[in-house]
């Protein structure tokens, strides 16, 4: 399998591997077969002088004319016993984003070449450190936005996606070896059990292939996160509300109609799940272009979101004009929500076919039940083995239309194209370890990366 992409073998990558900005501490990162001796250039050290695995050296570092740039603590990792699989080296001085630039231009002018983003992790797939969904889940966890987004990028980091993916794989490959088994032998040698020991395996990979699809989808949702689009007409609390979720006073609020008129946006949590709640411009008609272009925003959203809050003002009741948004609204996406019922002595909502919360933002009564609908309605509440991408997700689904395939073919007694449904499974399930070739996906995912990493 070809796993070249943009590597070039011999050549030495380096970058800052520690965020923009200052910092007590900066780090600067090698990794290629010139790694030490580049190193060795950088802190004057001579070439017959050993370094200890994984041992720090309080070192200077200097330039290629010999002027000192810093002193700090260097450290190496030979290959294959480090994170790209190569000779890596890393040099830890102070954070300061003009010494590290000085000691970055001196390692290139001494050989290096810069890295790539995410060309240290692409390197430890390609020296078969670590497979391609591992991979994917460094930048994962680099960006996870809570802890129950970093302990599923951590568990996905240490195999646990990639074990199940692998187990089921290889049991399909074993029952596509007893498919292709019947194509070499007649009816009468295999016998009658031969098809209904294949029909039980496929069904025993179909409810496996199931349970992985549906825990990837929940690894799939808390990866990503959910939004939630506040709407409703002019003044009913929408901007008090988010307000209110989000413990800020992100919003204006006035009694003026129209205040609102871009999409504001806070991210709040829960049950672990990141979510970001839209406020939006009050729906109505309106001479001001400002407001219209508001408007215009607000619907533009609706498909681009997981749920919606239509907001009603309990101390209005139901009017013509929340009939007519809640029209064009997917209901099966959406919740009422009547605000100010602090207004109210003993407020019933309507009766309508869509579920509907009381609340009042101002005085934060109802808040919590809100809390609790939103953790339902988008499966904040249900726990994630692990974190998955929408690619992962797309393969996992096209082995289960491989393995329904397969299936169907068993059926009809036409056990060659059953074997080719069992081989497509598995070429499917390969994608997400990169266990088949798949180079034309790798820039996509590494570019995504952040430099050093």
């Amino acid at each position: 399998m070809s796993r070249r992409l943009g590597y070039q073998q011999g050549d030495t990558i380096v970058a800052i591997a520690t965020p923009p900005g200052e910092g007590g501490i900066g780090i600067l990162r090698l990794s290629g077969p010139q790694s030490l001796a580049i190193a060795n250039g950088l802190c004057q050290q001579p070439p017959h002088q050993p370094w200890r695995p994984r041992h720090g050296y309080f070192r200077a570092f200097y330039d290629p004319q010999g002027e000192l740039l810093d002193r700090g603590i260097a450290l190496y990792f030979p290959a294959p016993h480090s994170y790209t699989g190569e000779a890596v080296v890393e040099l830890q001085g102070h954070g300061s984003p003009v010494v590290l630039g000085m000691l970055l231009r001196s390692a290139v002018a001494l050989g290096a070449r810069l890295a790539r983003p995410g060309e240290f992790s692409e390197r430890a797939f390609l020296h078969g450190r670590m497979d391609l969904a591992q991979a994917e889940a460094v930048a994962e966890l680099i960006h996870a936005r809570s802890e129950s987004q970093a302990r599923a990028a951590l568990a996905s980091l240490e195999g646990r996606f990639s074990e199940g993916i692998n187990k089921l794989r290889q049991q399909i490959l074993s029952t596509l070896a007893l498919a292709e088994a019947g194509l070499d032998f007649s009816e009468e040698e295999l016998g009658d059990t031969h098809a209904q020991t294949l029909g039980r395996e496929l069904q025993e990979l179909r409810q496996q292939l199931a349970t992985l699809l549906h825990q990837s989808r929940q690894g799939a949702r808390l990866g990503r996160g959910a939004r939630v689009l506040l709407l409703g007409r002019p003044n009913v609390g929408k901007s008090s509300l988010l307000n209110a979720l989000s413990g800020r006073d992100t919003a204006i609020i006035t009694p003026i109609a129209g205040t609102t008129r871009d999409i504001l946006r806070e991210e709040i949590s829960l049950a672990g799940l990141p979510v970001e709640v839209l406020d939006t411009a009050g729906l109505r008609d309106s001479s001001d272009p400002i407001e219209q272009e508001g408007v215009r925003r607000s619907r533009a959203l609706l498909d681009q979101v997981e749920w919606v809050l239509l907001l009603l003002d309990a101390s209005q009741g139901w009017q013509s004009e929340d009939a007519r948004i809640l029209a064009d609204l997917d209901q099966e996406r959406c919740t009422l929500v009547w605000n100010k019922v602090d207004l109210v002595a003993d407020f019933q909502p309507p009766a309508l076919d869509v579920p509907s919360l009381c609340l009042s933002a101002r005085e934060g009564q109802g808040l919590g039940d809100l809390r609790c609908h939103l953790q339902e309605v988008l499966g904040a509440q249900e726990s994630a083995p692990w974190l998955a991408r929408q690619r992962h997700l797309l393969a996992l689904e096209e082995a289960q239309q491989a393995l329904d395939h397969a299936q169907q073919q068993l059926s009809h007694g036409t056990e060659e194209l059953l074997a080719q449904g069992l081989r497509d499974a598995a070429t499917a399930l390969g994608q997400i370890t990169g266990a088949v070739d798949v180079e034309e996906i790798l820039g996509n995912i590494f570019s995504r990366f952040c430099i050093g990493k």
